[in-house]
C-alpha cells in the first residue's frame, strides 16, 4: 500500500458515557450508530459510527484500569487515537521497528470487528496515539 492508498481507517473518541455521547454524534450530527460492541481483550465497549469513507468508535472504558480508562481519568473525554488501515500488519511492525520507532504492540491482536490492531507508542509519533488496522485477521 502506498502512501497515497493509506486512509485513517477511524478516530477512537474516548467518552465517559457511549448513550449520553451520542446525543451529539448520532442526534446531533446526524451520524448512523452501526452497532455496539464491547471488546473484552481492551476493557473497552465500542459504538461505531459511519462517516464518509471512515468511521468514528466512541470508546467507553468498561473499568477504571482498563487503557481507555486510565486514559479517561488522566485526560477527561477526546480524541483518544488515530487507526491508519494497513495490508500487512506484521510488515508494517516490522518495518517500524527496524526504523526504531517505539510500538505499544509487537505482536497484531484482535480488536473491534475482528481486524488486527497494534499501537504506535504516542513517544515517536509527535504525541498522537497510532493504531494499525488491517481489516482481514485471517492473514
Amino acid at each position: 500500500m502506498s502512501t497515497s492508498e493509506i486512509k485513517i481507517q477511524h478516530l477512537g473518541v474516548a467518552v465517559s458515557s457511549i448513550d449520553d455521547a451520542l446525543i451529539f454524534w448520532r442526534d446531533g450530527l446526524g451520524l448512523e450508530l452501526k452497532e455496539i460492541e464491547v471488546v473484552e481483550e481492551q476493557g473497552v465497549r465500542v459504538a461505531v459510527l459511519p462517516i464518509g469513507e471512515s468511521r468514528l468508535e466512541l470508546l467507553e472504558a468498561t473499568g477504571a484500569e482498563t487503557p481507555v480508562g486510565r486514559f479517561l481519568s488522566r485526560r477527561g473525554p477526546g480524541l483518544h487515537h488515530l487507526s491508519v488501515e494497513v495490508d500487512d500488519i506484521n510488515a508494517k511492525i516490522a518495518e517500524l521497528k527496524g526504523r526504531g520507532v517505539r510500538l505499544i504492540d509487537e505482536q497484531p491482536r484482535v480488536g473491534a470487528g475482528g481486524a488486527l490492531i497494534a499501537f504506535i507508542h504516542p513517544s515517536s509519533t509527535g504525541g498522537v496515539l497510532i493504531e494499525l488496522t488491517q481489516k482481514d485477521s485471517d492473514s
